[in-house]
Order: C-alpha cells, then structure tokens, then sequence
C-alpha cells in the first residue's frame, strides 16, 4: 500500500494541503518556500495582479532557471569530455615515450 503524508504548505499566505510520500516532504516544503519566495518578489517588483498571474509568472521564471541550470551543466559536461581526452591523449602519449624507452 502506498504511504502517502498530508503536507500543509503556505504560499502568499494561503494554506494548501497536499498528498506526498514521507520520503518527499521535506523537498515539498521546500519547493514550496521557493515558490513563495517567487511569488513576492513578483508581487512586490511587478504591477501584475491576481494570484493566478503571479504563479504564472513564478512558474515561467523556475522554468528559465531550470533550463538554463541544464544548459551550462550540459557545457560543463562538454568541457569535462574535452578535458578527460586531453588527458587521456598526454597519457597516451607518455605510455608510448616509456615504451620506446624499455
């Protein structure tokens, strides 16, 4: 049987009960303060009005953060790749200098 917890999580204080495994609660809780967190500075920097528009807004910002984050790990990952086969090619290359040598 599942196991599944009630959470209650604020956002522009408004309560929201939400069903998760206890293993996840501590992430909704704080996926939840980021949320929050988004949402007033939305509110607080922006004219736009209405709870909807807000979360709206916050959604499309997390989203941006998200795929930019995968975009400079994937470049990270890229130069990683190019740097292990520098690597792999000097010791290549020192492999063969000592085997010349012997």
């Amino acid at each position: 049987m599942n196991d599944v917890t009630t959470v209650t999580v604020r956002i522009l204080d408004k309560d929201y009960q939400i069903n998760c495994p206890p293993e996840e609660v501590d992430a909704l809780k704080r996926s939840a303060d980021h949320l929050d967190s988004r949402m007033r500075e939305i509110k607080s920097a922006s004219n736009v009005i209405g709870l909807d528009r807000i979360a709206v807004m916050a959604a499309l910002n997390i989203a941006n953060d998200y795929i930019q984050q995968g975009d400079a790990s994937a470049q990270a990952t890229q130069s990683d790749a190019g740097r292990v086969d520098a690597l792999d090619g000097k010791l290549e290359q020192a492999i063969n200098r000592l085997r010349a040598v012997t």
